[in-house]
């Protein structure tokens, strides 16, 4: 093809290779001086398919791999002796954080609850968490769907560190007190 042959194409350049999107060169811009890569830099491109996502997201993944994200580790590593901590791992509101610091805490529907869970699949008085000393244990009220330790079904049961309880779509997972850890395991 020689140059008259050329069809009088703005998207096609000199050699007939097709410029698209961004690359097309127009004869009213300047040419690629530093100061121009710059400022196209820092402009979005059309055809721009990156994706930001902010902590949140990487909250509720570290959930779904069943990591504890750099936040979560300070809260537990700061919990005092005598409570623990449930992180909702699954469910609605996945990444939320519950303290375990009195005798009796309810979870279930009720907007009363102590750890209100907004789901139907949760009755409204669905489990109660029971602290005894240092130790806690699941208890379920008599729930339609039931309460669930680490994919067993419970009346009541101890739960231990890292345990996962299922209350209707909602899996949580127990921390207790790091400080009550130590002392057990120097016992």
């Amino acid at each position: 093809m020689t140059d008259s042959e050329i069809p009088d194409r703005p998207d096609l350049n000199e050699t007939g290779i097709i410029n698209t999107g961004s690359n097309r060169a127009d004869a009213n811009s300047p040419r690629d001086t530093p100061d121009a890569q710059e400022e196209k830099a820092n402009v979005p491109q059309e055809n721009d398919t990156t994706l930001t996502f902010g902590n949140e997201f990487g909250a509720q993944l570290a959930a779904l791999e069943g990591e504890v994200s750099a936040e979560e580790q300070e809260a537990i590593a700061a919990l005092p002796s005598g409570s623990a901590l449930l992180i909702v791992r699954r469910g609605p509101t996945a990444g939320a954080r519950f303290l375990l610091d009195a005798d009796v805490t309810t979870a279930g529907r009720h907007p009363e609850a102590d750890i209100f869970l907004d789901d139907v699949t949760v009755s409204r008085r669905h489990a109660q968490f029971l602290r005894h000393g240092t130790s806690f244990e699941v208890k379920d009220l008599g729930s339609l769907n039931g309460t669930y330790l680490n994919g067993e079904r419970v009346a009541t049961q101890a739960l231990g560190d890292r345990s996962e309880v299922q209350v209707g779509k909602f899996r949580l997972t127990f921390y207790a007190s790091r400080v009550d850890l130590a002392t057990a395991a120097g016992k």
